[in-house]
């Protein structure tokens, strides 16, 4: 990621001045990026930070303000639907995945009924994760209702399958198997289009966090929904 300067997190704190040491909240809306996304990169020591005696971090506003002068420099990236990642492209490698392997991501064998109902939500799921990728990073309103829409679908797949009687154990196989062909496409980018390492790390950065959080999501709808 050219745009994001290597440097170590420190547990030490800095000399101080007023207003440059930001929280992580504030430090991910100046960036433009998802908190998660910035603990990332402070974890992998790409943007610079310390950390309190509390355990909380702090970030350097006028490194954080170089940052996005250099992301709002390259201009809003192209949708990921001119890069060739369309919904209709992702449900191919899905069910292209799906055929090699024989079988569902998770190795469970579902009734007829059961899995075309997981490949509808696997399409509409594509589709709101695509939308939410392509929203602005920094219009916080845009991109939190793709991600309603993500999680109400999420909600359903994991009542339908405890109500099913599936375990939490094989709902979450199935889950984390379906992240693969996803996230595997969006790294494929960088590969087909050449897409700039910095697009792309922040697309599969945001990827993940999503995926992560909406997991969360559906181990607790599917506990509820057996319950």
């Amino acid at each position: 990621m050219s745009d994001i300067a290597p440097t170590t997190a420190r547990s030490a704190s800095p000399a101080r001045s007023p207003g440059r040491w930001l929280s992580l909240g504030p430090a991910a809306q100046l960036v433009g990026v998802d908190p998660d996304t910035l603990r990332r990169w402070a974890d992998e020591g790409r943007v610079e930070a310390w950390t309190t005696p509390g355990g909380h971090r702090r970030f350097d506003r006028v490194a954080l303000e170089r940052l996005a002068r250099e992301r709002r420099s390259v201009g809003r990236p192209a949708p990921l639907a001119s890069l060739g990642a369309t919904p209709a492209r992702l449900s191919r490698a899905y069910r292209a995945h799906y055929a090699s392997a024989g079988q569902v991501p998770s190795g469970a064998v579902l009734e007829d009924g059961e899995r075309q109902a997981y490949r509808r939500d696997g399409q509409h799921l594509i589709e709101a994760l695509v939308a939410f990728l392509d929203m602005d990073p920094g219009r916080h309103d845009e991109r939190a209702s793709a991600e309603a829409a993500a999680v109400a679908i999420v909600d359903e797949q994991a009542r339908r399958l405890a109500v099913a009687e599936r375990s939490l154990t094989e709902a979450v196989a199935l889950f984390v198997g379906a992240r693969g062909p996803f996230l595997a496409e969006i790294a494929g980018l960088g590969r087909r289009r050449s897409l700039d390492p910095t697009r792309l790390g922040v697309l599969y950065g945001d990827a993940s966090a999503l995926l992560d959080r909406l997991l969360l999501r559906f181990i607790a709808a599917h506990q509820a929904g057996g319950s």
